[in-house]
């Protein structure tokens, strides 16, 4: 390979990962159970899994989202998780996040058996996947 198509390689690698991050200024919020999973990574799944096509249609200004993920293990350790996402507006002139949602996704499961690393797992699955329902419901991927 020449160094004009490795150049070229790179610098598409990098326009793509650039493009998949969420602009400086959205509003990502998580309240999520910590023993599941920690606020910082739950936003940063929630910026990961949202594709620039939804703030190009969704202005970051006007829009933000949220994400929870709660439950645990039960007596008989069965992992129980409920996972949800929201789209909220923001308010015109503070900024501020509005509960009103205007999109929602859930996702949930029990696993019967689980160890607190499998349950942490299952936590993290449910989350992209209700991730997945609010994007494909605001745009087409």
């Amino acid at each position: 390979m020449t160094s004009k198509t490795l150049l070229s390689l790179a610098l598409l690698s990098l326009a793509q990962a650039a493009s998949a991050a969420p602009p400086p200024k959205a509003t990502l919020l998580d309240f999520s159970t910590e023993a599941l999973l920690d606020s910082k990574s739950a936003i940063a799944m929630l910026g990961d899994g949202l594709p620039a096509k939804v703030w190009k249609v969704y202005a970051p200004s006007k829009y933000g989202f949220v994400s929870q993920v709660e439950g645990g293990l039960t007596a008989n350790n069965t992992c129980v998780v409920t996972a949800r996402v929201v789209m909220i507006t923001l308010t015109p002139t503070m900024k501020a996040p509005l509960w009103r949602p205007q999109k929602t996704a859930t996702a949930f499961d029990a696993q019967p058996n689980s160890s607190s690393a499998q349950c942490k797992d299952l936590a993290k699955a449910k989350l992209k996947q209700a991730i997945e329902g609010v994007v494909s419901s605001l745009v087409k991927t």
